[in-house]
């Protein structure tokens, strides 16, 4: 077996067996073959697609590059969640003690963003003390005594998807859905969880931008869970515009404590985020969705997911009143009257990237104080002069130029709009 012979056999439009596809994975994984003969096989799957059966192979073939972990220690039922990345994320960090304080366990291994935004780790990096490495048994200890921990992804999971996905990135083979499928599929099954909830973003602020594509990315992924013994729900949900009013770490932090103290509520960012914490309570307590959704929001209400999101934070060093939040302020207004029609998340990215609160590569260094606060809501009301925004930038020599393109970001029109609900649909 040799790699020219399996490229070849693809190329003819020839279906791969497991050991062709494993032959392949493990020798990339062990740079026995180089990245010019890799984005080759992978240019063949991003324009030819493959069958489930052959993803099912990839998928298997990534889980056993790495460690698989083994939660068999801790003892709470475990579920976990997964988004496929959106802006002002920052549902990890509401919907986990939610779930906690309703006595289900939260182990999860979150990444940092190689994208305009930052990702869950980053955001907690923005908490003065927070530790995102805590060895095994510490992690096994902390859901034990609290029922959460977030952590940063070991380099030990899933060992072949990093090396792949850094190279679609680099060839520009990002949107294919068995690519797609088996580098979720692949990390979350090694991250040991056997229910799984995934948050799958469509919209111009997701590298998913039709229902269509990511109804089928849904079926599939599920039906890996399935082969795996793993319960897993897909939630399509909207990302055109921002998740709540705040892009940016320490902001989404931030925001994320004012939302769980009640001191802030956002309506789309609420819905998803009891939405979400009601599939998993659902799924870990073996309940109703219904009744799942009410005890998510008693314990928003009551104080109790606030309180253990203090808990979590704290228990891993983290110091709630000492945020990297230092920055300079800039403030966008409104043009004319009328309603907000739409936020474009992917232009607020943009920007938000250029202010430095993303990465291009590994080595960038992120600004955790910047990004940008948005003082009027989807479909609200605002009146000409009124603040529109606000931009957190530390350096910058465009004020102008940005002021200009958060503006455009929003669309207003005369008339009040129809409102979008943000859960699109549920698949499971």
């Amino acid at each position: 077996m040799n790699f020219k012979d399996i490229l070849s056999k693809m190329v003819k439009g020839k279906k791969l067996n497991y050991q062709e596809i494993d032959y392949v994975i493990t020798n990339f994984t062990n740079d026995n073959i180089n990245e010019e003969e890799m984005s080759k096989f992978l240019i063949e799957i991003y324009r030819k697609g493959l069958t489930f059966k052959e993803t099912l192979y990839l998928t298997n073939s990534m889980i056993k590059s790495g460690e698989i972990l083994d939660f068999s220690k801790i003892n709470k039922t475990l579920v976990d969640k997964h988004s496929t990345g959106g802006v002002g994320d920052k549902i990890t960090l509401i919907v986990a003690p939610i779930v906690a304080a309703n006595g289900l366990g939260v182990a999860k291994m979150s990444g940092r963003s190689l994208g305009l935004t930052g990702g869950t780790i980053d955001k907690l990096e923005s908490i003065e003390g927070y530790n995102v490495n805590l060895d095994k048994n510490e992690f096994i200890n902390q859901v034990n005594n609290i029922g959460v921990s977030v952590i940063s992804q070991t380099d030990k999971i899933a060992v072949a998807d990093k090396k792949i996905y850094a190279l679609r990135d680099k060839i520009g083979a990002v949107d294919s859905i068995p690519l797609i499928a088996s580098s979720i599929m692949s990390k979350k099954i090694a991250s040991g969880a056997n229910i799984i909830i995934i948050d799958l973003k469509v919209g111009n602020g997701a590298f998913m931008k039709d229902i269509k594509s990511a109804k089928k990315l849904a079926k599939t992924m599920i039906k890996i869970g399935k082969k795996w013994n793993k319960k897993v729900v897909v939630i399509l949900t909207d990302m055109n515009a921002p998740l709540g009013n705040s892009i940016g770490n320490s902001l989404e932090i931030k925001e994320t404590i004012d939302f769980l103290n009640g001191t802030y509520q956002d309506k789309r960012l609420k819905t998803l985020s009891l939405t979400i914490a009601a599939y998993m309570i659902s799924k870990g307590k073996n309940i109703s969705v219904n009744k799942a959704y009410i005890l998510a929001k008693e314990t928003l209400e009551n104080g109790g997911a606030y309180n253990k999101f203090e808990n979590w934070i704290s228990c891993q060093g983290g110091n709630l009143s000492e945020l990297k939040d230092n920055a300079k302020t800039l403030e966008v207004f409104s043009d004319k009257d009328g309603y907000i029609d739409e936020i474009n998340a992917e232009k607020i990215a943009v920007i938000c990237n250029e202010l430095g609160s993303g990465r291009s590569n590994k080595r960038t260094t992120i600004d955790y104080g910047v990004g940008i606060v948005l003082n009027k809501a989807l479909y609200e009301k605002v009146e000409k002069d009124e603040l529109l925004a606000t931009i957190y930038y530390n350096e910058t020599n465009e004020k102008e130029r940005l002021v200009e393109q958060l503006k455009q970001s929003f669309k207003i029109i005369g008339i009040k709009p129809k409102e979008k609900n943000i859960i699109i649909s549920v698949i499971s």
